[in-house]
């Protein structure tokens, strides 16, 4: 629905006012609490404007802000986005099934650290087979750096990355280079400064989930809250030609109405999809192991497009480094990858020991595709996660890292990769944030380091969020991939990347043709896709695999012998094959 510009959502306050351009305007309330002024008002394409809400004179920023240049306690600053002469008129768009997606940090991803630097950097992500690009989340939070899930106004884009005429520059030139743009939101909660939405109107309701005070999407006045994030929805794939979007943990979002959010999401955004004539998705990250989350519509599920998978990080991680601690301790057999490569999900009501339960339901393997699945080695949960940000490039060799970039790759599931694992980046990548506030700087460094105390790590190990080097090492250092190691996993992840562009059983979406057999005495893991053999060796001796007939196309660095009937791998080598 359209409404006259400066109107505003607020049934809470007695009285508005719009402060603009330095004048102030009375506003007029309508029965839904929305006001609107009460005079016409002459202001200029790009003005600062706020809202006094009432007695209180200080502004505030309107909740659907689209640019705060001055950080989110101050003035929004009016944004049209049509002004943007796109240059993507014959973008099609990118299917997710047989993609592979690149998740990218824009503060750490170049030195710059902005949206226009990304850009000189999209030939790279084609070298090696990108298709989609995923960006953490950028909307406005307080401060000038932090992961970007503590934002408060979903609407804006964070003003030191670029603000919104930067993000519109940087899709449309992901577009030229044949790459679609995956756009990480968070819906389940806001940041802790500068959410003034609870003073406009019931925005939150009682409860907490992990991160926050829970959103209202089921109580009083909560169908302009679902308003206000399906608006954010079409925003982002309207406005800025976004071609996805990756909902942060839907798990959280607490929705007892008759139809639920994510699945009015769906809805919404298949109905845009059919209008612009282009793929557009939507990416669950959820921890229930409920493939309900990604069945269609018609079939009786919510019709998200897909959903990410931790079972197949943590199945693949403890393979390579041994770590059971945790909730990495139901993974210590090899079987439990073999599992997860064949059915989807580990945990599918089966006994979790994290958490004290059976989790999870099984895959219908019959009807659902595996690329609805998105998997990764590393990503930044589970590098950022760990107390020091350490990557695995810093507890593994060469052909191990190559192991978790075949299995990852040309595994059966749509691979997703993290910002340098492809160059085995040394840089950590680790929490950090600038919160202006003392109390609230101290309060995120003190949690941070019980956090990681409950779990047996030294308090000592853990950086402070708060301090600006702890953001410095997290940025990558481009000059790792043009020589030694990083020069030598590149060169390895181009080749993976021309694999899955000339073999067809690489892209096979049908869990039916993919089996998975796992040694647990030598260590040996197999993996066929159709005519396609993966062999890795993840023993400390070698291993020795009947293959008759086949041809070797890949191999880690430490090679491997064939003689046409069987194949020998070194300890933690491995091989793809192909009959």
């Amino acid at each position: 629905m359209s409404r006259p510009r400066f109107s505003v959502w607020a049934p809470r306050p007695r009285r508005v006012r719009l402060l603009v351009d330095g004048d102030t305007v009375e506003m007029t309330r309508a029965d839904d609490g929305w006001w609107t002024p009460a005079a016409p008002v002459i202001a200029g394409p790009e003005v600062d404007y706020g809202y006094l809400l009432g007695d209180d004179e200080t502004p505030r920023p309107d909740p659907r802000s689209r640019w705060q240049p001055d950080g989110v306690h101050g003035l929004s600053r009016t944004f049209d986005p049509t002004e943007y002469d796109w240059g993507d008129g014959t973008w099609t768009g990118r299917q997710l099934a047989g993609s592979v997606i690149y998740e990218l940090h824009v503060g750490t991803f170049t030195p710059e650290g902005t949206l226009d630097a990304a850009v000189e950097r999209l030939g790279h992500l084609r070298s090696i087979g990108v298709d989609l690009v995923e960006l953490m989340p950028v909307n406005a939070f307080n401060g000038t750096h932090n992961w970007g899930y503590d934002g408060v106004l979903w609407h804006a884009v964070q003003d030191e990355y670029g603000g919104p005429a930067a993000y519109q520059r940087f899709v449309d030139a992901c577009h030229a280079a044949h790459l679609g743009v995956i756009q990480d939101v968070v819906y389940n909660h806001l940041g802790p400064s500068g959410n003034y939405l609870p003073l406009f109107g019931p925005y939150l309701k009682e409860g907490r989930n992990t991160w926050g005070d829970l959103v209202n999407l089921d109580g009083p006045d909560s169908g302009e809250v679902r308003r206000y994030i399906l608006d954010n929805v079409r925003m982002w794939l309207a406005d800025f030609h976004v071609d996805g979007l990756r909902l942060d943990a839907v798990h959280a979002l607490v929705d007892g109405s008759p139809t639920h959010l994510l699945e009015e999401m769906a809805i919404e955004t298949a109905a845009l999809s059919a209008d612009q004539r282009r793929p557009l998705t939507l990416i669950a990250e959820s921890d229930l192991n409920d493939a309900r989350l990604v069945t269609p519509r018609e079939a009786g599920g919510r019709g998200l497009d897909a959903q990410w998978s931790d079972d197949f990080h943590h199945a693949l991680h403890v393979a390579l480094t041994g770590e059971t601690q945790g909730y990495y301790a139901d993974f210590a057999p090899l079987s439990a990858l073999a599992k997860v490569c064949e059915h989807g999900f580990f945990h599918d009501g089966t006994w979790s020991s994290f958490r004290g339960r059976p989790h999870g339901r099984p895959i219908d393997r019959a009807t659902m595709p595996t690329s609805r699945l998105v998997v990764a080695n590393q990503n930044h949960d589970q590098v950022g996660n760990r107390a020091t940000g350490d990557r695995l490039t810093e507890h593994l060799d060469d052909d191990q890292l190559a192991c978790a970039a075949l299995l990852t790759l040309c595994g059966p599931f749509t691979p997703m990769l993290f910002m340098g694992e492809e160059f085995a980046a040394s840089t950590p990548f680790q929490f950090f944030t600038s919160h202006p506030e003392p109390e609230l700087a101290r309060a995120t460094a003190e949690g941070r380091i019980q956090e990681f105390a409950e779990h047996g790590w030294d308090a000592a190990a853990v950086p402070d969020p708060q301090d600006p080097a702890t953001f410095r090492r997290s940025r990558l250092d481009w000059s790792e991939g043009s020589s030694g190691r990083g020069a030598r996993l590149l060169g390895l992840y181009r080749r993976l990347a021309d694999l899955r562009r000339r073999l067809p059983d690489l892209t096979d979406p049908a869990f039916t043709h993919v089996q998975a057999t796992a040694d647990e005495e030598t260590r040996v893991f197999k993996l066929r896709r159709g005519a396609t053999l993966i062999v890795v060796n993840f023993g400390d001796s070698p291993a020795t695999v009947d293959a008759p007939g086949m041809e070797v196309l890949f191999q880690t660095p430490a090679g491997a012998s064939y003689d046409g009937e069987r194949v020998t791998l070194p300890a933690h080598a491995g091989v793809l094959l192909s009959g």
